[in-house]
């Protein structure tokens, strides 16, 4: 024991990193241990993830404060290392120093948190995972058709929330204006038409509707953003081959495919029904009459 206090009286600066390797260890020995008791006694999941991330940041300012004051030996020159830190290491870090304020940027401004859709540097899905330096996220899209998910656990740094614009399809007003066309062919009974293609999206889309009513008044109050209409609104388009409905409808952003599906399901079933006074229409080409040709098969003598 005698042994090992005259070693470390004679060596100043090997006992230096020694206790600050020690004071490092029992910090991140104390966020884990902090974050596991907080999982195991905070029962609501948005509060418990909420709680271990700011451990985590308390935990790397910690990290920083002792590292700049043991290499500066006062806490009070604590502005200058920070100066002379940054300016030796930004050009070689800088992906990572604008991640982790990014990072800061999401929390505080609220861009984004668990659970959102979004949009974000060409990559669509929602948000299963914040922390530092990276943002989390299960994919949809792709390969695979419509707002699915393809399986793919994508991880995106939060330096792009400076540098690309993000997409949120779910903070706020939770819904997404969604459309399709739909082709009848001239002569049907536009009226019959018109009528079943308003029923079905009423049956359909007023549970979404009722919904968004007060949703959208809150967006509306908050931005700088007119009305909007939320109820179905159905337009005609007259084309060269059909008369062609356009029926444009706000839907749960999450709901888009299946909404669809049920909508062009039932209006296809009541068309049906109207034997043949409506016709969907289709890019095909009839042929109703071939003009006779003449000709005159004379020989020149």
């Amino acid at each position: 024991m005698e042994n090992i206090k005259n070693w470390l009286t004679e060596h100043p600066e090997s006992t230096g990193i020694i206790k600050y390797l020690v004071w490092i260890i029992i910090i991140f020995f104390f966020i884990n241990w902090l974050r596991r008791f907080l999982k195991k006694r905070l029962p609501d999941n948005a509060i418990k993830y909420k709680a271990q991330k700011g451990i985590e940041v308390v935990g790397y300012f910690l990290v920083l404060l002792i590292t700049i004051s043991y290499f500066t030996g006062s806490i009070k020159d604590l502005g200058l290392a920070i100066g002379l830190l940054t300016a030796g290491i930004t050009l070689t870090l800088q992906e990572l120093f604008l991640s982790i304020a990014g990072s800061f940027y999401i929390f505080f401004v609220r861009v984004y948190k668990p659970g959102d859709r979004i949009e974000i540097n060409g990559i669509k899905g929602d948000v299963i995972d914040i922390d530092s330096i990276y943002t989390t996220m299960m994919e949809i899209g792709q390969w695979v058709s419509s707002d699915n998910y393809s399986g793919r656990i994508v991880k995106l740094s939060n330096a792009f929330v400076f540098k690309s614009p993000v997409y949120n399809y779910s903070q706020d007003f939770p819904f997404v204006w969604d459309e399709f066309n739909l082709p009848i062919r001239y002569g049907s009974d536009t009226d019959l038409a018109k009528s079943i293609v308003i029923a079905v999206a009423r049956d359909i889309l007023s549970k979404y509707v009722n919904e968004s009513v007060s949703t959208w008044k809150d967006v509306v109050d908050k931005y700088y953003v007119e009305d909007a209409q939320v109820d179905p609104l159905l337009a005609i388009t007259l084309t060269d081959n059909w008369i062609q409905f356009n029926l444009r409808y706000i839907v749960d952003y999450k709901k888009r495919r299946m909404t669809r599906h049920q909508l062009q399901e039932q209006i296809w079933e009541r068309i049906d029904q109207t034997d043949g006074k409506v016709k969907l229409a289709s890019a095909t080409f009839e042929i109703v009459k071939i003009p006779p040709i003449e000709y005159n098969n004379r020989i020149k003598e």
